[in-house]
């Protein structure tokens, strides 16, 4: 195991080596190209991190952990079970920590973790059997079905060790693919009973449970079993969402305490996400928090989490009281007359400008700020006035790209930050060091600063406050911050100072940093305006609202679509490439920001998606047929997709949706469920092109219509629409 994790530490090295002599080289500077491979190679590097973090992890564990898989009786016990047999609930699968950040990420505090501080939160990847198979409320996972399968007949067949691995994957050759066998041989061998791989696999196979779910079963190298959906299981499936809609995985238990889940209480989620400062208008550096948490809290409402949209705006400190004594000086009638502030930045950077350049002026806004602290009447008047003002404007910036959220600032939690002081003192969790009332954390370098000298309080007290009202009052069981990358130790952190104060104990609660890269300019250098400062998100919005329609009349919508349908074509091609963009890159890396590239409609676009949406809707309308007649056909008519191959891999591609959304909940990485919309998008191509749905007669001009194709186009839409929602983009009938 030692050898194996030296090697991949080894060739990362070498890998980035080779990569930044290969990239630097000014011949290949500007190739789309070779970005697209840098991009792919990032993307594996991430997995490669995530493998090195599941060794780690793995080489920790007590074996009797791994073999009975059950709850520990000490909730602070990161150590969890890899497996869980068939109809365990694996409701353990996260208890009381946070996933491991992102590799590549900024030290903002010069933290850094022990190596055994960080294995303690890393979490090990397991598979979540419970509910796999549906009911008349959720729709059916076949990646779990097949894992608690293969699970049983591991034990079964292999009954004296009961952590032999169940590696179950979607194949490339074949639907799916057991590569269980190859880990089994080799344990088995280590043991003293030698084995080779394609005996383990015949014998695995010997003990499987008979399932409608299998169709063929087929060995290939090493003892790779390939699995084949059976083919009636999957026209049944289609019918499901032809009947009952596109339900949503069962995967609720995935968090929380499951003996109080009921339908009427389902587990708590809280996101952070968006968080703006007061006074200060939204900018690019905002998109992909704003973006990534709104596609998020829809993914996770659609699956029926009880989600809290939380916006820890900035509305609270110093700044404050700079631009309060601006204002008394500027619109001196401010307590009875609303000041008409409409260029809220340039009142900003006059307002720093004094405070730099006046030392009287320095002195009085030190003193509002000690007034605002204090509640004078006044002051908080002058303060509700400014952020009224910045409100507008990010209302208008959430109404445009349909996010919903509440605002719940820093000032929320200033009375809690004074309580939170007195029960971190009380359980002896300060010391005093040079003035400063510090806390300590396991395997943190650094220490979080409480109180400062002069006994004001900092990020890391209010930051502290918020995690405990939220695991407190909020009483969440999954909390997640959708923060950039640079702030991951701050809110390791965090974390950490949670679980330490005992505000995690006794709960079966996940916390999450879902951190991201910055959006690039063409420069490959973050994206900013030609005068060096962060672009208006409300000009980029404005400029792509230009640029859609643009690409509209280009392609000639302006003459066939009503202004009605033209004025919303153009509002959802424009947000809607501007977020799937972002969301079909992984987060965890940079991106370039190019309108060109968003626009285009070929390759995995959100325009080539929004198109082939519309043209699959348009085939019932050409065949006369509404979506409650085809609701309608769908409970009668034979759906045997068999007969054709493409009709197959394009209705199997259609039953992965639950696998592929389970996947992104636990992962937490959306360009999961675009790489989805594109393969279900050009498997739906791949079939269209080959086979008629409504077909004229040359000859006789009789019309045919196949009502079996169109049902499995209209399942297609379905799917794709919901998915539309989860990424907060909206789906057009006619484009």
């Amino acid at each position: 195991m030692d050898a194996l994790l030296n090697r991949l530490k080894q060739q990362e090295d070498e890998v980035k080596e080779l990569e930044a002599q290969l990239f630097g080289r000014p011949e290949l500077k500007d190739n789309r190209k070779l970005e697209e491979l840098r991009v792919e190679n990032e993307k594996l590097n991430y997995r490669a991190n995530i493998l090195v973090r599941s060794i780690e992890d793995l080489k920790k564990q007590k074996p009797q952990e791994n073999a009975t898989g059950t709850k520990q009786a000490d909730n602070k016990d990161d150590n969890q079970p890899t497996k869980t047999k068939q109809g365990d609930s694996k409701n353990h699968k996260h208890q009381s920590h946070a996933k491991p950040t992102e590799p590549n990420q900024n030290d903002n505090k010069n933290k850094k973790p022990a190596t055994a501080a960080a294995a303690a939160v890393a979490p090990i990847k397991t598979y979540f059997t419970a509910g796999a198979q549906g009911d008349s409320e959720h729709s059916y996972r076949i990646v779990d079905t097949l894992v608690g399968l293969f699970e049983q007949a591991i034990r079964k067949a292999f009954p004296e060790d009961p952590t032999l691995p169940v590696l179950v994957v979607p194949g490339k050759q074949t639907d799916y693919q057991c590569n269980s066998a190859m880990s089994i041989a080799q344990k088995l061998t280590a043991a003293g009973k030698k084995m080779i791989p394609t005996d383990v696999a015949k014998i695995i196979t010997e003990h499987l449970p008979a399932h409608e779910i299998i169709g063929k079963i087929e060995y290939s190298g090493p003892g790779f079993i390939n699995i084949t959906i059976a083919a009636a299981f999957v026209c049944e499936q289609v019918r499901k969402i032809l009947l009952k809609g596109v339900l949503p995985p069962d995967v609720l238990k995935l968090v929380g305490n499951h003996e109080t889940q009921t339908k009427n209480k389902n587990p708590r989620v809280v996101i952070d996400f968006s968080s703006p400062n007061i006074a200060k208008e939204m900018h690019v550096g905002h998109l992909r928090s704003t973006i990534i948490g709104d596609s998020l809290a829809r993914l996770l409402e659609y699956v029926g989490f009880d989600v809290l949209r939380l916006n820890h705006l900035g509305d609270w400190g110093t700044q404050f009281g700079m631009l309060i004594a601006h204002m008394q000086d500027i619109y001196p009638e401010y307590k009875t007359k609303s000041p008409p502030i409409s260029d809220l930045l340039s009142f900003y950077k006059a307002s720093k400008q004094r405070f730099d350049s006046e030392p009287e002026f320095k002195q009085r806004a030190y003193e509002c700020v000690v007034k605002l602290q204090a509640f004078d009447p006044d002051i908080i008047h002058a303060w509700k006035l400014i952020c009224d003002v910045s409100r507008q404007d990010f209302e208008y910036i959430y109404k445009e790209l349909d996010v919903k959220i509440i605002d719940r600032g820093e000032s929320f939690y200033q009375n809690r930050m004074l309580d939170v002081v007195k029960e971190l003192d009380s359980k002896n969790l300060l010391k005093l060091e040079d003035g400063r009332k510090v806390m300590f954390l396991p395997g943190i370098d650094v220490p979080m600063t409480i109180v400062k000298t002069d006994g004001s309080f900092t990020y890391d007290t209010s930051d502290m406050a918020t995690i405990q009202q939220r695991l407190v009052e909020e009483n969440a069981e999954w909390i997640i911050y959708v923060v950039d990358s640079g702030q991951a130790l701050h809110l390791q952190s965090v974390f950490a100072g949670a679980k330490l104060a005992g505000w995690t104990e006794g709960r079966n609660v996940r916390i999450d940093h879902v951190g991201f890269g910055v959006v690039l300019g063409d420069d490959n250098k973050k994206l900013k305006t030609r005068a060096g400062e962060a672009i208006r998100l409300r000009d980029l919005l404005h400029e792509g609202i230009e640029r859609s329609m643009a690409k509209l009349k280009e392609k000639d919508r302006h003459n066939v679509l009503t202004p009605e349908e033209l004025v919303k074509a153009q509002k959802s091609v424009a947000y809607g490439c501007i977020k799937y963009a972002d969301l079909s890159h992984n987060r965890t890396s940079d991106y370039i920001f190019s309108f060109d590239r968003m626009l285009d409609d070929r390759g995995n676009t959100a325009v080539y998606l929004l198109y082939a949406y519309t043209r699959i809707r348009s085939i019932a309308r050409t065949a006369g047929v509404d979506h409650a007649a085809l609701k309608s056909m769908a409970q009668d008519i034979e759906l045997n997709f068999d007969s054709e191959e493409r009709e197959l891999k394009l209705a199997k591609c259609i039953v992965k949706y639950p696998d592929v959304l389970t996947r992104v909940i636990d992962e937490l990485l959306m360009h999961g469920l675009c790489e989805y919309m594109f393969q279900l998008a050009t498997s739906f191509t791949e079939f269209y092109d080959r086979h008629y749905c409504v077909e004229k007669d040359k000859t006789t001009g009789e019309v045919r219509l196949n009502y079996r194709r169109i049902l499995l186009c209209e399942a297609t839409a379905n799917v794709l629409k919901q998915c539309f929602e989860i990424l907060g983009i909206q789906a057009l009938e006619r484009m």
